[in-house]
């Protein structure tokens, strides 16, 4: 038996995209660049992809560009208001603490050339308010930006306040919406969004194909030089296959996504309430404001990496954290940020649940989870040390 709950880290692709992407990799395989009849065969599924990604999120085709997933979607979303930003003598940009690596690496690297970060505190909650926003909006900013949920602890911001907060000041607003595609409604008129990222095989499409959003007039800033794929501004020969893939994903995903979130949201909050009763466990981030199918522990006196392996041993695929970061001993930022102690965030456990996941499953993960942690504590000697009072529990 194989209980997969790590669907934050990538996701089983589902049959309508595997179906969608085989006549791209059969019978039409032409490069829709070319101006032969099997290349125009092509082009047309590229425009229609386009259409149909661009209706799920609200916005117009010719506001999609196609990537190789989320992080290129959001280097190239950043630099590119970076550099706007800098030909107009605005060099300063803000962000949150808890950003994917992909945003905070891109804000570092524009930092030693000479552009000044502002990271917001996230609150004990997970959540950044847009007030702390406009609190820090100087004339020079050029651009907020602002993942739409956290790729760890799940907890959904405040999106469209913040959006509007952007637009009033005339400030770009981007939002890494990696984690929320497909789970959460998604529009980008209503919501004041500028640019935004996302990635197929989040949501059951296939690895290796993104979408960047970038508003009509917002000029951008090749990442890859080349060809004049993507109208000029992503060099590359289309992947056709898995753009198929992505439309066919992304449509179903919002087509049922709020029978998906009702039923995620169930088991979710089941798995939270079982995970409660583990003693000197917390859970991390907003108990509601989160996404439908994220669930993320930490448990006094364990190590995560044993508590994965041994739940591994019981048919469990978990995380502790981003799977970007899985090779890290560091404890994850994103708990570090919302005011875990460093020894409490290295014992993290997430668990993220699909459409596939079933109540007998949520059943015996609690089950497995709560005798792995009583298993680790029991050769623990900071455990020990915890339960005599030689030291004190920070998880009460």
């Amino acid at each position: 038996m194989q209980i997969y709950l790590d669907n934050a880290a990538t996701t089983k692709m589902s049959a309508a995209a595997i179906e969608a992407m085989l006549p791209y990799m059969d019978t039409v395989y032409g490069n829709p660049s070319s101006l032969h009849s099997a290349g125009q065969v092509a082009a047309e599924a590229l425009t229609d992809a386009r259409q149909r990604i661009a209706a799920c999120i609200g916005a117009s085709p010719k506001e999609i560009t196609f990537t190789s997933g989320g992080s290129e979607s959001d280097n190239q979303a950043i630099l590119s208001a970076a550099r706007l930003g800098e030909r107009r003598g605005k060099k300063h940009i803000i962000s949150t603490a808890f950003e994917h690596h992909a945003v905070l690496h891109t804000l570092a690297k524009l930092e030693k050339e000479g552009f000044e970060i502002t990271l917001l505190d996230v609150h004990e909650n997970g959540i950044v308010l847009s007030q702390q926003v406009a609190e820090a909006i100087r004339d020079d900013t050029c651009l907020v930006t602002v993942m739409y949920a956290n790729n760890e602890i799940g907890t959904i911001q405040p999106i469209k306040e913040i959006g509007a907060v952007c637009r009033e000041k005339g400030i770009l607003f981007h939002t890494d919406a990696v984690q929320a595609a497909g789970h959460l409604h998604i529009d980008v008129q209503e919501q004041n969004i500028d640019l935004l990222s996302l990635s197929a095989h989040k949501f059951h499409g296939p690895k290796g194909i993104g979408v960047l959003y970038a508003r009509k007039g917002i000029p951008l800033t090749n990442v890859i030089e080349g060809g004049a794929q993507e109208r000029g501004k992503r060099a590359g020969t289309e992947n056709i296959p898995a753009i198929m893939g992505m439309a066919a994903a992304l449509e179903e995903a919002c087509t049922h996504i709020d029978a998906n979130a009702k039923k995620l949201t169930v088991l979710r909050d089941k798995l939270i309430e079982g995970l409660s009763q583990i003693s000197h466990s917390v859970l991390n981030g907003d108990a509601k404001q989160r996404l439908p199918g994220n669930v993320n522990f930490c448990f006094e006196g364990i190590e995560g990496e044993s508590l994965l392996l041994l739940l591994d041993d019981k048919g469990i695929c978990a995380s502790s954290g981003s799977a970007c970061t899985s090779g890290s001993l560091d404890p994850s930022h994103v708990l570090l940020a919302i005011g875990r102690v460093h020894d409490i965030a290295h014992g993290s456990l997430r668990l993220s649940l699909s459409e596939e996941t079933t109540n007998e499953e949520i059943e015996y993960t609690i089950k497995a989870v709560a005798e792995v942690v009583e298993y680790l504590r029991s050769m623990s000697p900071i455990w020990r040390d915890l339960i005599s009072g030689k030291k004190e529990f920070v998880i009460k």
